[in-house]
């Protein structure tokens, strides 16, 4: 399990998160559809997710970052991520925060990722 992988468990595991473990995943799958326009990984695997906190009336929050703070569809990547959870079943309201500490890089990634880009 990656570190982003194992700080999304730790969010799954408050008291409310009974049935949240599969609101989790359920988002976790929506953010796998949604992908970096330079890079051809999706934003979660790509390392881009630090946070997501759900709680039991369906609301979300995300912490994300970006590649580079000067990406120029940073808006529009907010938007996709908005987007594509909204749709989860179970989420009522989605806010995504756009945070840039720590600061993105390759270690993020996750290892198939990694592997599959030739950085490993």
């Amino acid at each position: 399990m990656t570190d982003i992988e194992n700080r999304m468990v730790a969010v799954a595991t408050t008291p409310v998160a009974a049935g949240a473990n599969m609101l989790i995943e359920a988002i976790i799958a929506a953010l796998r559809t949604v992908h970096d326009p330079e890079i051809p990984v999706n934003i979660y695997d790509l390392g881009l997710i630090y946070r997501i906190d759900a709680n039991q009336h369906g609301a979300v929050e995300i912490d994300m970052t970006l590649t580079a703070p000067g990406c120029p569809v940073a808006g529009e990547m907010v938007s996709w991520v908005q987007n594509a959870v909204r749709d989860v079943d179970g989420v009522d309201g989605v806010k995504v925060n756009l945070v840039f500490d720590p600061p993105w890089d390759k270690s993020k990634m996750s290892e198939d990722v990694q592997l599959e880009l030739g950085l490993l």
